[in-house]
């Protein structure tokens, strides 16, 4: 149903309600009019001319104007006639009523015809013309032949002529304005709808974080990138206070407000998501305002800076490697030359001393200490300067299961240790440099059984995921401070006794000159877990020229 329709059924209504309050009034003050079939035909008229405007509703549905016109119409005659037959002019008022609904419905001229006809069949019941009409062939009654009747007459005429297009014309420029304002005011709505709607998509597709918090510090709202950040939904912290976010203390969220003079406050923290997963945030804090400047409430922007730091990390590993392999590379080759002739010449000496006891003692702890050394400097040859990559493609999965393997029965695994392996697929090929990426495997897996001097169970997973391939060690071991954690990829640093602390920054060039990355995870006492991910390459539907 239409507008329009749908104001024309409303219109229905109304008339019914408006008979009701004509014909009830007049029945008390005229009880014994109640039997009188003029009365009774009245309402069975309006009955019957309501009941044909709702029929017509559905057989003019398309013609809504038709319509309009058929009920001003008819509800002009059903005056009219009500008001020869009851002979009561006070009833005149109710074609202004008529024509003021006009207004609404039609255009100005529209309503300009209804109040013509609606002044037309006035001066017809007034003057008795309808009388003419039902009487058929019957002369016109006669006007009236006094003058002060004539004059009478005539005023009350002039009244209503000027009274019905009066208000024709006034209603049709009241309701054309009305209905300006009323399209203004819809699309102000449609505007402010648009608006509300473009800010909340702004506010859900941002991908930082955003809390709004009243004048009290309690929270209104929370956008979805936010509860991805918090790992908590809107519902769990709305009406908290700020603090309850993790993000700010109370400490934090005094000297904004006392200290700092509640200017906007900038800093970062450490916060423990939904999940119990600790993440580096930077946040904002600053005042929310309305139009006119007044204080509203807090605003909290924060982002996730995990990743960010991580990388940071890695950059300044990167950078204190480069500077240490330099350093390394220089110290190698001047150590290397000197260690081998005092490698050889305590030798010859050695053959010399065989007869003293305690001066061929000493000889050998040179020489064992010669060597130990030599290997450094072999080491740090290798982290310095590390041999060229052999890229080939070969199944890393089988390379891992033999090392496996090899592992469990070597002297580094004790009967107190176990070994697990999850490698899923058994074949996934890659393409890097075999012994290499061997030699990951040894130096983590090692790593993983000395951080288990009491025992304990070190777990090796290989999985394929978007492009890589990732191997993981785990161990339930001692684990490792953030400071250690740190620290672990640094040259020289052995969390081991005995050790170089070589070997995990070897591992960490190899892993970066294959285009991989480096992740660690770990707490104390917890144990921990290291897990690479190396690009499985351009592996083609070639056979793998290495097998492991």
């Amino acid at each position: 149903m239409s507008g329009l329709d749908a104001r024309l059924l409303w219109l229905i209504g109304v008339r019914m309600l408006v008979v009701a309050s004509v014909v009830i009034p007049y029945l008390l003050y005229n009880p014994d009019q109640i039997s009188d079939p003029t009365l009774l035909f009245f309402i069975a008229f309006a009955s019957v001319q309501s009941l044909a405007y709702i029929i017509l509703l559905r057989v003019l549905r398309h013609w809504p104007e038709a319509q309009a016109y058929i009920q001003f119409c008819g509800d002009l005659l059903f005056i009219t006639l009500l008001i020869f037959k009851l002979d009561v002019t006070s009833f005149s008022i109710l074609y202004i009523f008529i024509i003021s609904v006009a207004a609404v419905f039609l255009q100005r001229t529209g309503v300009l015809i209804v109040a013509g006809l609606a002044y037309l069949l006035y001066v017809s019941a007034t003057l008795k013309w309808v009388q003419w009409l039902f009487e058929w062939g019957a002369p016109l009654p006669d006007l009236p032949e006094q003058p002060a009747a004539m004059l009478q007459l005539s005023y009350n005429l002039i009244v209503h002529l000027i009274g019905f297009y009066g208000v024709a014309i006034l209603t049709s420029y009241l309701a054309r304005d009305a209905a300006r304002s009323e399209e203004r005011l819809r699309e102000k709505d449609l505007d402010l709808t648009y608006l509300q709607g473009l800010y909340g998509d702004v506010i859900r597709s941002m991908s930082s974080g955003l809390v709004i918090a009243d004048l009290d510090a309690n929270i209104l709202s929370l956008n979805r990138a936010g509860e991805e950040i918090l790992g908590r939904s809107e519902a769990q912290i709305a009406g908290q206070h700020l603090e309850q976010t993790g993000i700010l203390s109370a400490e934090q969220w005094s000297r904004y407000l006392y200290e700092t003079g509640g200017i906007t406050v900038r800093a970062e923290c450490e916060c423990i998501r939904g999940d119990g997963v600790t993440i580096h945030i930077g946040f904002t804090l600053t005042h929310l305002r309305n139009a006119e400047g007044g204080l509203q409430g807090h605003i909290l922007l924060f982002q996730d800076l995990s990743e960010w730091k991580e990388l940071q990390e890695q950059l300044r590993t990167q950078d204190r490697m480069a500077a240490i392999g330099q350093m390394a590379a220089g110290l190698a080759h001047e150590v290397g030359n000197p260690l081998a002739a005092i490698s050889g010449s305590v030798q010859m000496l050695a053959g010399e001393l065989r007869g003293d006891a305690s001066r061929s003692k000493l000889a050998e702890i040179i020489l064992k200490e010669s060597r130990r050394l030599d290997r450094t400097v072999k080491a740090f040859l290798q982290f310095a300067k590390p041999s060229e990559r052999n890229l080939a493609v070969f199944d890393i999965a089988a390379m891992l299961a033999e090392d496996i393997q090899l592992l469990s029965h070597s002297g580094d695994v004790r009967p107190i240790h176990q070994i697990k392996a999850d490698l899923v697929p058994e074949s996934a090929l890659i393409r890097a440099d075999f012994d290499q990426v061997s030699q990951i495997f040894w130096n983590l897996a090692r790593n993983g059984l000395q951080a288990m001097p009491s025992g304990g169970q070190l777990t090796v997973v290989g999985r394929i995921e978007n492009g890589y391939y990732h191997m993981e060690f785990r161990d339930t071991g001692i684990g490792m401070t953030e400071e250690e954690r740190s620290r672990l990829f640094h040259p020289f640093k052995s969390f081991f006794g005995g050790g170089t602390g070589l070997g995990m920054a070897i591992v960490y060039r190899i892993v970066k000159e294959h285009g991989g990355v480096i992740r660690v995870e770990s707490e104390p006492q917890r144990g921990s877990r290291i897990t690479v991910e190396l690009p499985v390459g351009d592996t083609g539907d070639e056979s793998p020229e290495i097998q492991a």
